[in-house]
């Protein structure tokens, strides 16, 4: 009886926890094609002795396309974070070479976000939640040993629940980021599109957007993983790099 015992399989991360190492992309990458590149052809090839306002967008916008698509090639598999990612560059493209108001470029810049943040809030009440899924990758983590570990001190429930309060963290960064977002745009887009002014605003936007938007939403984000990798160590009472995959391994 104790063999058979000993021979039940331990208890199993719950569904919706990643089982596959997500895509690496290169920061200098991400930012030189998402960034740097697209805010120069705004900023300096935009005038009509140049490429002229139309074409510049053009060409500014191939490039985090170009890179976003060839992301998702290499990933193997759908992201539905790049897939927003490269759905948000052809509305801000399609808006702009039909010369449309510039206000929906805000609003698309405020509903991109604003669906990802509420995207975490429902997920987390299904069978996959999305923060769950980003923050105990089974490359990074060592996920049964940990559920393990939570059954062993009756903490499994309580440790769910703190996955929900980051959710609800991250979905926050979310929500601030659709709001800046926003305001950034109307701040800064006045001009009427069509013209090497909107175009020049459109750089600076982009330029802004990193910096104003996206460093933030990032800080959030780490204070979620924080939050719940501190969580690890109080609930199970054991380091964090107990639960931590050993990279040298094969």
């Amino acid at each position: 009886m104790n063999e058979e015992k000993t021979a039940q399989k331990t208890p199993e991360a719950p569904k919706g926890v990643a089982q596959s190492q997500p895509p690496k992309g290169s920061f200098l990458a991400n930012l030189a094609f998402n960034i740097i590149l697209p805010v120069f052809i705004l900023s300096k090839l935009s005038g009509d002795d140049s490429l002229g306002p139309s074409l510049s967008i053009v060409f500014a916008l191939m490039f985090p396309i170009g890179y976003g698509l060839w992301d998702l090639r290499q990933s193997g598999k759908i992201n539905p974070f790049s897939v927003l990612g490269v759905v948000s560059v052809f509305l801000t493209g399609g808006i702009s070479l039909l010369e449309l108001d510039p206000k929906y470029i805000a609003i698309k810049e405020a509903a991109i976000p604003a669906m990802i943040g509420i995207a975490v809030l429902f997920t987390q009440r299904t069978r996959f939640p999305l923060v769950k899924t980003l923050i105990l990758n089974a490359q990074l983590v060592r996920v049964e040993a940990l559920y393990e570990a939570l059954a062993q001190k009756g903490m499994t429930a309580m440790f769910e629940k703190r996955m929900g309060q980051a959710s609800i963290i991250v979905a926050g960064s979310f929500f601030v980021s659709s709001v800046l977002n926003y305001v950034l745009a109307k701040i800064i887009l006045v001009s009427p599109p069509g013209t090497t002014e909107f175009s020049e605003e459109l750089g600076k936007m982009t330029a802004l957007s990193y910096p104003v938007i996206a460093l933030p939403s990032m800080v959030i984000l780490m204070l979620a993983i924080w939050f719940v990798f501190s969580q690890i160590k109080k609930l199970t009472g054991e380091s964090l790099e107990t639960f931590l995959v050993d990279q040298d391994k094969p």
